[in-house]
């Protein structure tokens, strides 16, 4: 589970997750055209243009504003080169690219979990270890915070979203109390939320996560919609991705892995008919093919960034659309 996130830049301290291993896993080549879904701090587009000499087309999105105005500070510091920094949410991925890249990308990366910035920002809300406002939201300008969610849902729906979103098992519990405690007044803090949860539970009784973190995810996630994001990304990217082209996600918690391994599962499965129907009837065609073991942080790097713990790497390829394989079958 993604504790409080990971670290995704690499200046002022912060590390990139699974670095290396992702912008190889991206097959990277002069010429490319590759989409950073998730610039966050550009620990992984920069070492992109790197490895590729900056002869690429790097499309960097992020629904931050913050991240986005580093984005463009590496465009700036790179003269020359072509990045494209685009501020929206990854969900956006098709529009994005049907006016970027019409002729389809070479690769997409999307790292999901959050970035030290957003983190280490008391303002925006992410993390209880800092008094600041009860806000959560990704693109800070957009939609409902934590705390509109936290003041105004019932018991029923806080509930649901705290066990959904985080398997927290004490989820009625909590939610009754919040409901109960905002009578007097409305909880607008993230120290004041986790203060409640931890009070709710009985305290800490020496374990090393907080009472507060299955619901802090719950919130967060359900507060930036982040898997049906996730959901919609993933059957874009299937259009979206030339035949050959790679697509790497990293998740962080068992909830964003599970959606993405079923994903490739399915795409790139040659029948999706229930296990027991003994005839395929399902004319499915693969689109995708898994690319090794998902792969985790090693040891160095775990110790050296404990937030990367957590953190899973799936690849796949996009396989030719059906018509070009059979041509290129006859043509063998």
């Amino acid at each position: 589970m993604d504790t409080e996130g990971q670290v995704v830049n690499n200046q002022d301290g912060h590390v990139t997750v699974l670095l290396e291993e992702a912008v190889a896993a991206l097959n990277p080549h002069r010429g490319g055209v590759f989409v950073d879904g998730t610039f966050g701090g550009g620990g992984h587009s920069t070492r992109l243009l790197e490895q590729t000499g900056g002869a690429i087309t790097l499309i960097a999105i992020d629904a931050d504003p913050a991240a986005i105005a580093r984005a463009r500070e590496l465009a700036s510091s790179r003269p020359g080169e072509d990045i494209r920094p685009v501020h929206a949410n990854f969900r956006d991925l098709a529009r994005v690219a049907g006016e970027l890249a019409p002729q389809g990308v070479d690769g997409i990366l999307l790292d999901l979990g959050l970035s030290s910035f957003q983190l280490d920002q008391a303002e925006r809300g992410f993390a209880f270890r800092f008094n600041g406002p009860l806000d959560m939201r990704f693109d800070p300008t957009r939609g409902p915070s934590a705390a509109d969610l936290v003041n105004s849902l019932e018991v029923d729906d806080l509930a649901n979203i705290l066990w959904k979103y985080g398997d927290e098992k004490q989820s009625r519990r909590i939610a009754r109390s919040i409901v109960e405690t905002r009578k007097t007044g409305p909880i607008e803090t993230t120290t004041a939320l986790a203060g409640l949860i931890e009070k709710t539970l009985g305290g800490r009784r020496g374990k090393a996560i907080h009472p507060a973190t299955r619901s802090f995810q719950a919130l967060r996630i359900a507060v930036n919609d982040e898997l049906v994001a996730l959901e919609r990304v993933l059957a874009d990217a299937l259009d979206v991705l030339k035949p050959g082209g790679r697509l790497v996600i990293i998740s962080f918690h068992s909830l964003e892995d599970r959606m993405v391994k079923q994903f490739m599962a399915r795409e790139s499965a040659t029948c999706i008919c229930p296990p027991d129907q003994p005839v395929c009837t399902c004319d499915h065609v693969p689109r995708l093919r898994r690319i090794g073991k998902p792969v985790r942080p090693g040891t160095t790097e775990m110790t050296l960034n404990p937030r990367s713990r957590s953190a899973i790497m799936r690849i796949a390829e996009r396989l030719p659309d059906p018509d070009s394989r059979t041509k290129m079958e006859s043509a063998s």
